[in-house]
């Protein structure tokens, strides 16, 4: 009880609740300004992305060093969707209320990446 059982990328929690972000920030990118949609807009929807994508491929990767570098990258990229859900919030663009849970979802991933980091071999 209590670890995880993976025998798939699909198995991680850190992936599913990246899965989750993604969702979460879509939602977020659909309440920007229409001049928002090739830069702010793009640009947190592709990192938010980058997050399950790299955790996916790191573990497809055939070496535990491997896996941390995408580990880590993933990590990078939750980073900078908080920092880019919080210039939507100091635009204006959107209310703290309307980003609550994607900020949430990132710092949960974000402490999960932190601990799953270190475990991984190599």
């Amino acid at each position: 009880m209590g670890q995880e059982r993976v025998e798939d990328y699909k198995d991680l929690f850190v992936w599913k609740r990246g899965m989750e972000l993604v969702q979460a920030v879509y939602r977020v990118a659909r309440r920007l300004p229409k001049d928002e949609i090739f830069a702010l807009s793009s640009q947190i929807r592709r990192a938010s992305i980058s997050i399950p994508s790299n955790i996916a491929e790191g573990y497809g990767r055939s070496s535990p060093a491997d896996y941390k570098r995408f580990l880590s990258i993933a990590r990078g990229s939750a980073y900078e969707v908080e920092t880019q859900l919080l210039l939507c919030v100091s635009l204006n663009y959107v209310s703290q209320a309307e980003v609550e849970t994607a900020i949430k979802l990132v710092n949960e991933i974000i402490r999960m990446l932190n601990v799953l980091i270190p475990k991984v071999n190599g």
